[in-house]
């Protein structure tokens, strides 16, 4: 069996993918590379292909008509045979060094018959144009070379949360907890790290700068323009994140408090959107998404409509949205994110 299987989901990819898959090929056969043609019209086919041919044993390529990132995901997860499964998406690569050290600790659970629920690493900012790299690293909440579970996690700081190129899951888990993510639909990497969490039992965090995630082209999906002109799947990723995980059900404080504190965050993302984009459509949007919060959860609205953020995104007023648009744009800075 496979220690890793890597799903890459590709979608008119064909300028970039290469150096994604060369960058996962040193992994050698103790994994299995995915590749997912979303329904490409370029030569993201043939390029997928190419490398299933050459690396028969290593690489293979699944075709499927175009169902949103999502679906590429869902259908590596389908048909992932390796014992743990990360996403790298087609413009981002990982780290060789960092890579080559997680794969040593998965073989590591492997002999030592420990497999834990999840493996945690650090992710870069590979911002284009940027002289400053940002990282985000999770050592100062996570115990560090020792499997733990979410009793032995500290608080994490604001604007610091787990990203689907911070986690590697068991594969057993993903398809047992029915991850289901939807087609044709943006922003889904939210759901994929929310909704499994509730499963994780036990977690191994390594402090190794492993995924490298690119931000830069014009048309890509996490650009603020283009988060604007896509903002109704982004408040429907919101909405789902409510529905299908009851976060007071959760009993573990820690745990819930986690879940609650990455909602929040994708929460104000909602609204600060919805006030960028300056309509007043948006703005009822803004209103009707706060509405809906109260009407699941009336506890969950209360936590995050008069939590910090949320008193700041919902200041009265056109000087008020200034606030906090200013707010939002000091965020980005120190987080380094679009």
């Amino acid at each position: 069996m496979k220690l890793l299987s890597v799903v890459i989901p590709c979608y008119n990819s064909e300028e970039y993918m290469r150096y994604c898959i060369e960058s996962l090929l040193p992994g050698g056969e103790n994994v299995e590379l995915l590749i997912v043609n979303d329904g490409s019209v370029d030569k993201t086919a043939e390029i997928a292909d190419e490398y299933a041919t050459r690396y028969p044993t290593i690489v293979k390529a699944i075709h499927q008509e175009n169902g949103g990132h999502g679906e590429a995901v869902n259908a590596g997860i389908r048909n992932a045979a390796g014992l743990y499964l990360k996403v790298v998406d087609s413009d981002d690569w990982v780290d060789t060094r960092a890579y080559l050290k997680i794969l040593s600790k998965l073989n590591d659970f492997v002999l030592e018959k420990k497999l834990v629920d999840m493996v945690i690493s650090n992710f870069v900012y590979e911002k284009e144009g940027a002289k400053y790299k940002k990282v985000m690293k999770y050592e100062n909440v996570l115990p560090i070379g020792e499997i733990f579970t979410w009793n032995d996690i500290n608080k994490f700081r604001k604007g610091q949360y787990l990203l689907m190129h911070s986690l590697i899951y068991r594969t057993q888990l993903l398809k047992d907890c029915g991850l289901q993510l939807p087609k044709h639909t943006f922003y889904v990497d939210n759901l994929f790290v929310y909704v499994p969490l509730e499963h994780v039992k036990t977690m191994y965090y390594i402090n190794v700068e492993f995924y490298r995630y690119f931000i830069g082209r014009e048309d890509q999906s996490v650009q603020e323009s283009v988060m604007i002109k896509r903002i109704d799947q982004q408040i429907k990723v919101n909405k789902l994140m409510i529905d299908l995980v009851k976060l007071y059900h959760v009993k573990n404080p820690n745990l819930r408090q986690y879940l609650l504190h990455h909602l929040e965050i994708v929460t104000v993302v909602s609204a600060i959107l919805l006030i960028r984009s300056g309509t007043q459509e948006n703005l009822r949007k803004k209103k009707e998404l706060w509405r809906y919060i109260k009407e699941k959860d009336i506890d969950l609205y209360h936590d995050i409509r008069y939590g910090i953020m949320g008193q700041l995104m919902n200041l009265p007023g056109r000087p008020g949205r200034s606030i906090s648009v200013g707010a939002y744009k000091i965020s980005q800075r120190l987080v380094g994110f679009n």
